[in-house]
């Protein structure tokens, strides 16, 4: 049976996860945070569907087996690819998935246009497709983008990203009215993005509403702590450089 005091696990590729767990800290203050990056298979987003599902599925077991009292899949990809398969697998737990803030794109700019940025794997997987579909007056612009994961995997600079980012997102410039971005690790991005796409292209993400659904989640099961907070970094690298990047992004 769970405690109060149990881990809230999440779950990422890597480090992008961590833009999620600044949002579930900043809602749930006084809750126990396992967070474990998989940097040592980074990046998800360009490997096959049943790749992603297998490593996820890797990296899940070893954290039910810690403690832990709800799971945030914060990374696009694996949640496209695995979460249903972790829910079948794990019927009992709390299990919470991030999605692009497509409602949120949806309410804010009806009938606008809207560009999704996701890495290739999010933008083919069905679930992304049923979500699209939920949203039929929207005009939107898929956007996959490739070798933004791997430079904030490895702590490029914000210059660095800019010019990467130029070349994939300048047929869009002026044209979109919001950009979601359909990846925990691209917020860290997003003063790049928005020096490309320009200050009137509103950046839309899904950090917030995932922290919601959790609070949500563990105030239904009765789960919510009041104690002190902790937080507990672990990543598939052994290289200790990673552990320090992880709480670099968390400030």
């Amino acid at each position: 049976m769970n405690a109060k005091s149990d881990y809230i696990a999440v779950f990422d590729s890597g480090v992008g996860g961590i833009s999620v767990l600044r949002e579930l800290i900043k809602l749930l203050p006084n809750e126990n945070y396992l967070y474990f990056g998989d940097s040592a298979n980074a990046p998800y987003g360009e490997k096959t569907t049943e790749e992603v599902r297998q490593l996820t599925l890797a990296a899940v077991e070893n954290l039910m087996d810690q403690n832990i009292k709800a799971l945030v899949v914060a990374c696009n990809t694996a949640t496209s690819a695995a979460i249903h398969v972790l829910r079948e697998r794990y019927p009992d737990s709390i299990i919470v998935g991030i999605e692009p803030a497509l409602k949120v794109a949806a309410d804010r700019f009806p009938g606008k246009r809207v560009g999704v940025m996701a890495t290739p794997v999010t933008l083919r997987e069905e679930k992304f497709h049923h979500q699209l579909d939920r949203f039929p007056h929207m005009q939107v612009s898929t956007i996959p983008v490739t070798g933004l994961v791997e430079l904030i995997e490895a702590g490029g600079s914000m210059a660095e990203a800019e010019t990467l980012l130029r070349p994939q997102l300048s047929p869009y410039i002026g044209k979109l009215d919001a950009v979601v971005l359909g990846c925990t690790h691209y917020p860290f991005a997003a003063k790049a993005i928005s020096r490309i796409l320009g200050p009137d292209t509103v950046l839309l993400d899904g950090g917030a509403g995932t922290a919601r659904e959790t609070k949500r989640r563990l105030e239904e099961a009765d789960l919510l702590c009041d104690g002190a907070g902790e937080i507990r970094m672990e990543n598939s690298l052994s290289d200790p450089e990673i552990l320090l990047r992880s709480m670099e992004l968390l400030k």
